[in-house]
């Protein structure tokens, strides 16, 4: 029976060096404080030039990231496959808004759909569109606020990036996500979710998009985008998540006057998260899902779903994926038990890469055990394996 428990399988590729520098690394981000130092220091040494550079790739970086480029994230990629876990590669270059910035991420991009092309070890690409163009075209798009003639050039260059990542994917054959956002950009990029399910799915499961089940209205627009999808008889490819923007989305609320988009509580996401799962494996012929998540009762819950509703734990249009350096207990456990897996593998230069870990490093402090499960975890491990010599 599946179980999360199990830690000889969950750590298996660890060596005991491995753990016990992810253990320290997990006992300094249960520290808020140190979170915090960091963050900030980290930002002032990479203004003023310091050589932390190597200091940040040996201790976080190696934990949460796969390389600085594709080629240094084989070693990862080869290791998952060992494990039967597959690879998602995710160029995480963040907050850049020059357009020089912006056709370097498509290139990049293109370029990890081609290494997908060639190795069946990479389950996905992803993207970001905010990635592809500037946050305040993207802003606008949503609001319905009409464009100025240079406005409308970049807009028409984002629609053109999004489309030419797609193609390339749609041609390789391989599936890609494009990425939810914040709460007032995601209309605009809905709008392109749209318009690349409705071209490039129409055989098999291509382009997926993202719903943050953490809010409210989330539910409803997957419910109504299937009726789309059936209507005019497209797959669907979703990426369900709880979501990465709570505190920001919440101040800006506040800030601006406007309802809450985000659920009242965490029980009401956890509902929604598990409804929405739940009314895609009802329709797992029309609709592809990749449960993106750390929970382990949600976890079990689908492939409890899969096994009552007798659909084969490795159907092509399910599949699991957590975050590289994170939930091993869940990737590793469900890989084993015979169900589609995968890692998001970030790379990108370490100075580039370090809004991400910055997030990464907040998410651990900040989500309710989180920190403390994995801590346990590899403390589990380690007296196992000292009990075992």
């Amino acid at each position: 029976m599946l179980s999360f428990e199990n830690t000889q399988i969950a750590f298996e590729s660890k060596s005991k060096a491995e753990l016990k520098r992810a253990h320290f690394l997990f006992k300094m981000l249960a520290k808020r404080w140190v979170v915090k130092f960091g963050k900030g220091f980290t930002r002032f040494a990479f203004a003023i030039y310091l050589p932390i550079k190597f200091a940040i790739k040996a201790t976080i970086f190696k934990q949460f990231v796969g390389g600085e480029n594709i080629s240094d994230c084989e070693s990862t990629i080869t290791k998952l496959n060992e494990y039967k876990i597959g690879t998602i590669l995710d160029y995480s270059v963040e907050g850049k808004e020059e357009e020089e910035s912006f056709s370097e991420s498509e290139k990049e991009i293109l370029r990890t759909i081609e290494k997908a092309k060639q190795d069946s070890r990479i389950s996905f690409s992803v993207f970001k569109v905010s990635g592809l163009g500037r946050h305040t075209i993207l802003e606008k798009q949503s609001q319905l606020v009409s464009l100025n003639p240079e406005e409308k050039k970049e807009w028409e260059q984002i629609i053109s990036r999004v489309e030419n990542i797609c193609a390339a994917s749609h041609e390789a054959g391989r599936p890609v996500f494009i990425d939810a956002e914040e709460s007032w950009i995601q209309p605009a990029i809905d709008e392109l979710a749209l318009k690349m399910l409705r071209k490039f799915n129409r055989d098999k499961c291509i382009i997926y998009n993202t719903a943050q089940l953490y809010r409210h209205d989330r539910l409803q627009y997957i419910q109504e985008l299937f009726e789309i999808a059936e209507k005019e008889n497209f797959y669907l490819g979703l990426k369900l998540v709880r979501g990465a923007y709570m505190e920001k989305e919440r101040k800006r609320a506040e800030e601006l006057g406007y309802p809450d988009p985000i659920q009242p509580n965490k029980d009401a996401s956890d509902r929604d998260f598990d409804q929405a799962m739940l009314f895609c494996v009802e329709r797992i012929e029309r609709i592809a899902i990749c449960l993106g998540t750390h929970n382990e009762s949600s976890s079990l819950k689908l492939a409890n779903e899969l096994s009552s509703k007798k659909i084969q734990s490795d159907h092509p249009h399910v599949f699991f994926a957590q975050l590289l350096g994170m939930s091993d207990h869940i990737s590793y456990n469900l890989s084993k038990d015979g169900y589609n897996v995968a890692k998001y593998v970030p790379y990108g230069p370490v100075k580039e890469v370090v809004p991400y870990l910055i997030r990464r490093a907040e998410e651990n402090t900040s989500v309710k055990g989180q920190t403390g499960r994995e801590l346990s975890l590899i403390e589990k491990e380690l007296k196992r394996r000292k009990q075992t010599l």
